[in-house]
């Protein structure tokens, strides 16, 4: 079964642990499906591109094509077309296929309310359904600290 990671953001904005997250991700060989709504898949695209001079990760979207060549797919739709073992979920993106894959990350807004709720409601959806759980919270001093989910 999957394993379930839910990264509930409190001090710093999507994009500043995103790239990150992806980062470790694409380091340790794993082809990633980044998730999220419509409206930020070209942002996020773009962003990725130029969220620091010094980083890269190869990336595309729709925009781009060859979705089987890229090691990081950004879409809105919940297929894994870049055949990824690890999925990120973002901007309340959901998927209905969560099993097809080691991992998934679930990074949602602690700040807002509508983020919270769904990211309850999730947590208990996939508890429910025999998931591995993590729950992980932006620590005081930077960095995560696990909590323990219930």
């Amino acid at each position: 079964m999957s394993r379930i990671d839910f990264y509930h953001l409190t001090r710093t904005k999507l994009e500043e642990v995103l790239p990150k997250l992806l980062d470790k991700a694409y380091a340790g060989g794993k082809r990633v499906l980044l998730k999220t709504s419509a409206e930020k898949v070209e942002v996020l695209n773009t962003f990725l591109w130029t969220f620091d001079d010094v980083s890269f990760l190869p990336h595309g979207s729709r925009k781009d094509g060859f979705a089987d060549e890229q090691p990081i797919w950004i879409t809105d739709e919940d297929n894994n077309a870049n055949k990824a073992q690890f999925l990120f979920l973002t901007c309340g993106a959901e998927t209905n296929d969560a099993q097809s894959y080691e991992r998934v990350f679930n990074i949602f807004d602690g700040t807002d309310t509508a983020s919270l709720e769904q990211a309850r409601r999730l947590w208990k959806d996939y508890k429910t359904a025999g998931f591995e759980m993590h729950y992980w919270q932006q620590a005081e001093r930077g960095g995560w600290s696990e909590k323990t989910g219930s």
